[in-house]
């Protein structure tokens, strides 16, 4: 009797962690989880589907109000339709000696369907990310086709548990010295720029030593000809 008591709380206890482990890894999250202070970064907020009666058919993604972004462009995901709203900033923000009076506060897709035990990424390009804070909170709802709505919006507070529904969030890391804080289309654009560089470079070398040996090869022909004369006419004095 006493050994069924022990392995029924031994089976108790292990389907308790697997469910709280299937809850924890089943939240709506960013990937990757972090990002350097201060420049640019593509992000995808990964959304599993937790219901096996019901599809994901819609996804709000609010942006943190007090460190507004300046740039925020999402990708193309096939079947769904995306919509960004903006909003008038109390402080327009400087960004690259240009003044923004307005942010993005939030995106949303729609139109898809994410089936039981299917996930689905959206892809955004973000910036330019706080140099003065050590994370960003996005607060997202997900909607399902028979109407249920989860808010994934609380957010962790240090030393405690992490809560049921908690928001995704993006922690900022310090930028590595001498980083590039542009985005790929700046640096595929002076890619392009010093190849082009490098390029007339050795297309200019190359000309300078085509040159060159024209020049030698001229010069070889001439000093040839001048030794057929000077011979020519030895042999007409010797006559």
């Amino acid at each position: 009797m006493k050994t069924s008591r022990v392995s029924f709380a031994a089976a108790l206890a292990a389907g308790t962690v697997l469910v709280l482990s299937g809850t924890a890894f089943a939240h709506v999250g960013i990937q990757p989880g972090e990002a350097a202070k201060g420049g640019y970064a593509t992000i995808n907020f990964k959304v599993p589907n937790e219901r096996d009666n019901a599809s994901t058919t819609k996804l709000e993604v609010s942006f943190p109000t007090d460190h507004p972004l300046s740039s925020v462009m999402p990708q193309d995901v096939p079947g769904w339709t995306v919509s960004v709203e903006k909003s008038k900033l109390d402080k327009p923000l400087t960004v690259h000696g240009k003044q923004i009076n307005e942010a993005v506060t939030k995106v949303t897709w729609t139109g898809g369907k994410i089936e039981a035990g299917k996930f689905q990424q959206f892809p955004l390009s973000i910036g330019q990310l706080p140099s003065d804070v050590d994370k960003l909170v996005f607060k997202a709802v997900q909607t399902y086709d028979n109407n249920e709505v989860v808010r994934w919006i609380e957010e962790a507070k240090d030393g405690a548990a992490e809560p049921q529904n908690p928001a995704p969030v993006l922690k900022l890391t310090a930028a590595a010295a001498g980083a590039d804080h542009h985005d790929d289309g700046d640096k595929k654009a002076d890619e392009a720029k010093n190849t082009e560089h490098e390029d007339g470079a050795e297309n200019s070398a190359a000309s300078g030593s085509d040159t060159t040996a024209r020049a030698l090869g001229i010069a070889g022909i001439v000093v040839g000809l001048g030794g057929v004369a000077f011979g020519v006419a030895s042999r007409r004095r010797t006559s």
